[in-house]
């Protein structure tokens, strides 16, 4: 049994239909990349998997508990961490205080996550809204590592940061492919990068699931055919 398994998913904005049968499944351990062009549903399936949007049909199951009927909050306890686009950190709080918001006992202490990102221990007492963007990503992948989630997901992750910091942001989750057996499912626009991290792809086509597979197996032709502009 797969750890997360989303089966011809399908859900609305009020009359609106936005997903027309999503399919996808991570293993535990596995990092899969979510693709497509803008707009063909890769935000709106990420947040039928957190709850935050419901089905009309299909089923979501993680590590065998099925999620159709859950709200966010307990999706959130089951294991799943999310780190949204625009990273959406409370500005007003601290560093430290944006990290123990939602935090749940296990590896990923305040200590830890300062290990793992040295400037956020750096920047314990300041604001989160006065940090650059790439340090607010940082927080926000370190908020979503101290819920100790099995399953961590980026949204976005390296959207609108310098090219320098997007190359640290790609290591950061490099690193924790390598040594935090999280699975991790990552919506991003860079294929390089993506080929990188990712065993396994799921391309997204007006809101529905049209190709999945190893990223060894993506091919030119189905890269200008569904990613290209």
């Amino acid at each position: 049994m797969s750890l997360l398994e989303v089966s011809n998913v399908t859900a609305f904005y009020g009359p609106s239909q936005a997903l027309f049968g999503v399919d996808l499944t991570i293993e535990e351990g596995e990092v899969v990349a979510l693709m497509g062009r803008n707009g063909m549903g890769k935000t709106t399936t990420i947040a039928t998997i957190c709850r935050m949007l419901t089905t009309k049909d299909g089923n979501i199951t993680f590590a065998g508990q099925s999620l159709d009927n859950l709200p966010s909050h307990k999706v959130a306890r089951l294991g799943i961490g999310l780190v949204p686009e625009g990273r959406r950190c409370f500005a007003g709080l601290t560093v430290e205080e944006n990290l123990i918001a939602a935090a749940r006992p296990g590896y990923w202490t305040f200590e830890t996550v300062g290990e793992f990102f040295p400037r956020l221990k750096e920047r314990r007492d300041q604001s989160a809204g006065s940090l650059s963007g790439g340090e607010q990503q940082m927080l926000a992948i370190g908020r979503a590592l101290m819920t100790n989630p099995t399953l961590l997901i980026l949204d976005e992750a390296t959207e609108g940061l310098a090219p320098v910091v997007r190359q640290e942001i790609w290591s950061a989750i490099a690193r924790l492919k390598e040594q935090s057996g999280l699975a991790i499912l990552v919506v991003d626009k860079s294929l390089k990068e993506l080929s990188s991290i990712a065993g396994r792809a799921v391309i997204l086509e007006k809101g529905q699931s049209v190709w999945q597979g190893a990223m060894t197996d993506l091919t030119s032709e189905l890269t200008d055919k569904y990613l290209g502009v």
